[in-house]
């Protein structure tokens, strides 16, 4: 057994959600979105580099030795699956291992709003899931896919960096590919799977212009797209796609967000009262008239106020729904006051009276 597999047993037991090993510290857990360190010695540079070689194959072993990041999927022997990111830093090496839940969870045990489990019903256009890293993104995901894959007959083709959740075929075929493995790029990947019949294309994430301009041809002609981003809000995400392609294209590509994107849910996670586990706050944007009309006339910067007055079309921003949670006793008001905007709106619910900002009322 792979000397690793004893830091990830550990840190599934704790229920953790990664796994942190660097050369100079002991193995670290994230617990609730907290890092600890575990009762160990300081991890050596030798000591973590065997540890890593163990697990890598022969092509990632040399990519690793070239100087390359390494991202990969990994399942120990007790069958727990990680996805894994393993690189060099200034004193050596370094991996981070994320826990990947055996049993893909539903949208009903994440939680999220019931408009989600709605936009599954969608056949064609763009549904893009946005967050920062480490918000669950990839979970949401999975779970529309489950649901897709338990309810409809579709072709689904998921393209990921790297596999983490496994789907077995239901209702739907699914095939997985993976990026490094099955398919040099995101690009290639959307474009071969265009030839494959599919219903629907999943995107692990739109990370660059080539990304953005296939995903988009493949909403337009028929298919429905789920991809991710790293924005963290619906405007951003907006702006992010407009500004991603050549300027000569802006005009086509505010055309197709009009049209053809469907809805945006940008998510964090919050924990919950008294630690017990963290749960995922969402803003929801629904494409409608005047959403579409502002990003066509360049005024994105007003869609919050159609998110703000759209909850009839599930429509909602990040403070309302962080709101919604707290007076829910859903999420730890302290926790959800770090996430919140306007935080003149959360103050009366902080209970540790240290986080909020200290005036200096001296004369």
């Amino acid at each position: 057994m792979p000397r690793i597999d004893a830091f990830l047993k550990l840190g599934s037991t704790q229920g953790c959600s990664d796994v942190h090993l660097a050369v100079g510290v002991p193995p670290m857990l994230r617990m609730n979105g907290e890092l600890m360190p575990i009762r160990f010695r300081e991890l050596g540079l030798a000591e973590l580099e065997a540890y890593v070689m163990e697990i890598l194959s022969r092509n990632l072993a040399d990519r690793f030795r070239a100087g390359h990041d390494v991202d990969m999927s990994y399942v120990t022997e007790d069958g727990g699956r990680f996805r894994v990111n393993i690189f060099r830093k200034d004193s050596g090496v370094g991996a981070v291992f994320r826990a990947i839940p055996s049993e893909i969870p539903t949208l009903d045990s994440l939680a999220l709003p019931p408009l989600v489990k709605k936009l599954c019903d969608y056949h064609q256009g763009m549904i893009l899931v946005t967050g920062s890293t480490g918000t669950g993104k990839s979970t949401t995901l999975a779970a529309m896919i489950d649901l897709l894959n338990t309810t409809r007959a579709l072709n689904i083709i998921s393209l990921e960096d790297p596999i983490e959740f496994v789907h077995r075929s239901k209702q739907s075929q699914v095939i997985q590919r993976e990026l490094g493995t099955h398919l040099p790029t995101f690009a290639e990947g959307v474009r071969a799977a265009m030839r494959e019949d599919p219903d629907v294309i999943l995107v692990g994430e739109l990370r660059d212009a080539d990304t953005i301009s296939m995903a988009m041809t493949a909403a337009e002609t028929g298919h429905l797209v789920l991809g991710t981003l790293h924005t963290t809000s619906a405007v951003k995400t907006v702006d992010r796609l407009i500004d991603a392609l050549p300027a000569d294209l802006r005009e086509q590509t505010k055309g197709f967000l009009a049209q053809s994107l469907i809805a945006v849910i940008t998510q964090v996670l919050v924990r919950r009262p008294e630690n017990r586990g963290r749960r995922a706050i969402c803003e929801i944007m629904v494409m409608n008239r005047a959403i579409a009309k502002l990003i066509q006339t360049d005024q994105t910067h007003q869609i919050p106020a159609q998110l703000q007055t759209g909850k009839d079309l599930g429509m909602e921003l990040m403070d309302q729904a962080l709101l919604r949670a707290i007076k829910a006793k859903e999420v730890d008001p302290d926790d959800a006051y770090a996430y919140a905007s306007d935080k003149k709106l959360f103050s009366k619910f902080v209970v540790d009276r240290s986080l909020l900002p200290r005036f200096d009322t001296a004369d």
